[in-house]
């Protein structure tokens, strides 16, 4: 039994593996659940998310990575294992090959960190790929002709926004701000004017239901429970749509900042291509609402959402692993 060759979206939010000739066969949450006492890993992914901020002192929910790169070398290492078994890709005599996406300004020792984890967790040779160029590729931008293209990636811990043509990247910039920090702002709105506690899970449904980036673009309310800080007490309150815009505000302007900036530095025939084209908006953040037409307004270029954007990663370490030899030769 030979084993396949697998692509893996190492996200700080999720993890999406996707298995040449099969396609994407796993997308959990980057969540593990260990015992505080015994270091025993409990749960990975699904059922370790549902226990976020419900465990009893002994249990704690990990998100192993923090802002794309590795927080806990040793918790990766334990949940890429976990995914990696789970979907029972490896042959009776070989290891598959490993495709792993990374943010474009990690450090080599972070890169190096990623490969070893990868290694350990029973891949036979492991490549990396920088993330936005993965991104084009898997929303089905063809960044190989000698054209400028642009994508703006936005995930749990990163932004990667990047200007590609002839296969590679001509520009970029990588932030870290995506969506976790999203939720972060939300949850402290929700503390600072309504002195109420809610959980990761709770400013992330707000996030979900009712937020919008662009000002008057949605009108929704949400009722949410939380603690209040004064009594003690569980209490229940109404949140709208504008109250999320304005709270979300300046964590969205950064991410306008630096695709105005990656703009800025693209060669002037590249950022015609760009006007033509427009700018592909991928990753779960993209899903924000709002975002592509706030971008739309402050780029002055047209911005589509991508087919799927949360997957685009991991079509792209998909249609990657069809030229892995060619890949192999250049690595």
């Amino acid at each position: 039994m030979f084993s396949r060759d697998i692509g893996i979206d190492l996200g700080t939010a999720n993890v999406l593996i996707h298995v040449k000739g099969k396609g994407i066969v796993l997308d959990e949450p980057s969540v593990v659940a260990m015992d505080r006492n015994t270091g025993k890993v409990l749960e990975v992914g699904e059922a370790a998310w549902k226990m976020v901020g419900r465990t009893p002192g002994n249990i704690e929910a990990i998100r192993p990575l923090k802002d794309g790169v590795i927080a806990d070398f040793d918790v990766t290492e334990a949940m890429l294992k976990h995914f990696i078994n789970k979907i029972n890709v490896k042959g009776m005599f070989s290891k598959p090959r490993m495709l792993i996406c990374c943010p474009t300004n990690i450090t080599k020792v972070e890169q190096k960190a990623i490969k070893e984890a990868a290694e350990k967790s029973g891949g036979k040779k492991v490549y990396l790929e920088e993330e936005p160029k993965v991104a084009a590729i898997g929303a089905g931008m063809d960044i190989f002709q000698p054209s400028g293209n642009m994508v703006v990636d936005i995930g749990g811990g990163t932004t990667d926004v990047a200007v590609l043509s002839m296969g590679d990247i001509v520009t970029s910039q990588s932030i870290k701000m995506a969506g976790d920090k999203f939720d972060n702002e939300i949850l402290n709105y929700v503390k600072k004017e309504y002195k109420l506690l809610i959980g990761e899970r709770t400013s992330e449904d707000i996030k979900i239901q009712v937020a919008t980036v662009f000002p008057g673009a949605r009108d929704e309310s949400i009722d949410i429970r939380g603690r209040d800080m004064m009594s003690g007490l569980p209490r229940t309150i109404t949140i709208k749509s504008d109250e999320i815009e304005k709270a979300l505000r300046e964590s969205v302007y950064v991410i306008v900042q630096a695709a105005k900036n990656v703009l800025e530095k693209t060669p002037p025939e590249l950022s015609a291509d760009i006007i033509d084209r427009g700018v592909i908006l991928t990753g779960g953040g993209a899903l924000l609402h709002g975002m592509d037409q706030l971008l739309a307004e402050e780029l002055k270029v047209p911005v589509f959402l991508a087919e799927e954007p949360m997957s685009c990663v991991a079509k792209g370490t998909g249609i990657m692993l069809e030229n892995i030899d060619k890949i192999a030769r250049h690595s």
